[in-house]
This record gives C-alpha cells, sequence and structure tokens, in this order.
C-alpha cells in the first residue's frame, strides 16, 4: 500500500446550516415528487427519500417540520412518490417553489393522473410511482421522518433518473445488462 497526498479536507462549522447543508449535498441523491391527494392535494419536490424494506415493502421521506406539506402529510392517510425522469427538472423546480399556488391549482401546469390506490397525484414521464398507506412518524430533529408501506409501484426501466449534487441537478444513465461497467 502506498500512501499519497490528498489535499486537506476542509472542515465544516455544524452550527452554519449552509456549509452543513454543503456536506450533505455532497452525496449524490434522486429527485422525486411527494404528493397527497384529497380535498386539498399538495406536492413537494424531495430528495430525503430511502427504500427501507423489501418484505414488508417500506420506503420514508423526511419533510421539514415548517413545510406545508409536513401538515397534509400529518392529516392523510397515504401518499404518493413519483421519481423523476432526467428530463423533468422543470417539474422539480415547480415543486420546490414556495411561491406555487396551494391545492389543485399547484398541479395545472404538470401533467398528472390520480393513483389508483392513493389517488394521489402521480407525476406523468416519472420513472417510479410508489403509492404508500402511512404507517410511521418519527422524529428527526427539524424534520419529521414518515415510514410508508407500498401499496402499489410502476416503473419505467432503463429510463434516466434525475440526479441531484452539490446544489445542481444531473443526470444518471443506468448501465444496460450486458454490457461492461
Amino acid at each position: 500500500m502506498s500512501t499519497t497526498t490528498d489535499p486537506p479536507m476542509e472542515p465544516v462549522d455544524l452550527e452554519d446550516r449552509k456549509q452543513l447543508r454543503g456536506a450533505y449535498g455532497t452525496f449524490p441523491t434522486g429527485v422525486t415528487v411527494i404528493t397527497v391527494g384529497g380535498n386539498s392535494p399538495r406536492g413537494m419536490t424531495a430528495n430525503s427519500f430511502t427504500s427501507v424494506s423489501l418484505s414488508p415493502p417500506l420506503i420514508l421521506i423526511c419533510v421539514g417540520k415548517d413545510a406545508l406539506m409536513h401538515t397534509s402529510l400529518d392529516r392523510s392517510p397515504t401518499f404518493s412518490v413519483s421519481v423523476l425522469h432526467a428530463g423533468q427538472e422543470a417539474v422539480a423546480r415547480h415543486f420546490a417553489d414556495h411561491s406555487r399556488p396551494v391545492g389543485t391549482g399547484q398541479f395545472d401546469t404538470v401533467a398528472w393522473q390520480p393513483g389508483p390506490k392513493s389517488g394521489a397525484p402521480l407525476i406523468t414521464g416519472a420513472i417510479t410511482h410508489l403509492e404508500c398507506e402511512k404507517k410511521n412518524l418519527y422524529e428527526g430533529g427539524d424534520h419529521t421522518i414518515f415510514l410508508g408501506e407500498v401499496l402499489h409501484a410502476a416503473r419505467r426501466p432503463l429510463h434516466e433518473a434525475l440526479l441531484f449534487s452539490g446544489g445542481r441537478f444531473h443526470r444518471l444513465t443506468p448501465q444496460h445488462e450486458g454490457h461492461p461497467a
């Protein structure tokens, strides 16, 4: 084993939210839109999504306690996740815009269909749709962790996912079977 000279790491001030967000943002994530249905549907761009278990099929999302979506998720027994396609950066930006309308109006400029199990909006063109029943809530500092059991899932294999890293959107092309890495 040889030693190499690596540039020094830059310390992160844990009290500085911007620096800490920058450190967290070095981990590339997919981009999703979380939705709830009902009389006042709501959508929110989120990259704090992960699979938890295959049996039972569980996922989690983390939502800031000060987000309007937090109240919507608290009130709804179900929610949905649309994993965005690489060409859907405008959709991600739309649902991240705090000035968008509330209720059904926020979906006027985005193609969607109601989920067959939850009724929550599913974003057209997304590469995966997951409809979930809310199972549990966990405290997570200034966020709440919502655990959901997947009731229905659909996907478009071999499509590019939208990726977020370092404060910017990127494209990730999945590897096709039979092609070397």
